[in-house]
């Protein structure tokens, strides 16, 4: 089975944000997203809210439980104890800690494993005991996935920067062997596989194929794409891309 694509919002909340006013409708971009076939909403709230802001996670989670049932929320965040309640409160499907560094334009590392894992853990069991699916943002690293797997998370998102950015330059072999090599290597151990960041509907080629991969998250390269074609069929190239 082709792996499910997730869309990324949050641009979508960071157009909103520059005006000051709802538009565009997160609520209604949703809808859309899902409308061309997106399998599931993924959001990634920051405390300096500077996208997705805080007061619209419930609003968001309500919306897909009442209209579109089923399908699943991906609340991706720090482990923060201010972020862990909230999620916790508010029971997504799946909740992905994601390693924050002060500053940054977005996540580009994965957890720094076994150093970060006694931190790790009872957040991880906290938030299985609520029901819901945790995975952590790893760098594709094969020699990782032991540690990633003894924090008793259920998946690992693979970070996917260095092979968007090596596509099509001498190093997209190495790249991409690496992934596969990771992926390989998180699946013996039982792990589920998402993977993210800076793919489209061109560099999916090569990963779309892999064993064990079991979701794409994709935000930026959505909406670019979007603003020359529209959401309907940058989704669905994505989708073409995924082989669904």
């Amino acid at each position: 089975m082709p792996a499910l694509l997730s869309v990324n919002v949050n641009k979508y909340a960071l157009l909103r944000n520059s005006r000051g006013h709802n538009n565009p409708d997160l609520l209604v971009a949703i809808d859309t997203c899902l409308a061309a076939g997106s399998h599931g909403i993924t959001i990634h709230p920051r405390r300096d809210e500077r996208h997705i802001r805080m007061d619209d996670v419930p609003l968001v989670a309500a919306h897909l439980r009442h209209h579109h049932p089923g399908v699943e929320l991906n609340i991706e965040c720090e482990n923060h104890p201010s972020l862990i309640e909230m999620v916790l409160e508010i029971r997504p499907a799946q909740c992905t800690l994601v390693p924050v560094t002060p500053g940054e334009v977005t996540s580009d590392h994965g957890w720094d494993l076994p150093r970060e894992a006694d931190a790790l853990r009872p957040t991880v069991e906290a938030l299985k005991n609520a029901g819901i699916r945790v995975s952590i943002f790893m760098d594709c690293e094969p020699s990782a996935m032991t540690a990633a797997a003894t924090t008793g998370v259920d998946r690992v998102e693979l970070y996917t920067g260095p092979y968007a950015w090596a596509w099509g330059t001498d190093q997209q072999s190495a790249q991409t062997d690496r992934i596969w090599k990771t992926t390989a290597a998180a699946k013996k151990l039982g792990l589920g596989i998402n993977a993210g960041h800076d793919l489209d509907r061109h560099n999916l080629v090569d990963i779309a194929a892999m064993p064990g991969l079991d979701e794409v998250s994709i935000g930026h390269a959505q909406i670019c794409r979007a603003l020359d074609v529209g959401t309907r069929q940058s989704i669905g190239e994505l989708l073409a891309a995924l082989g669904h």
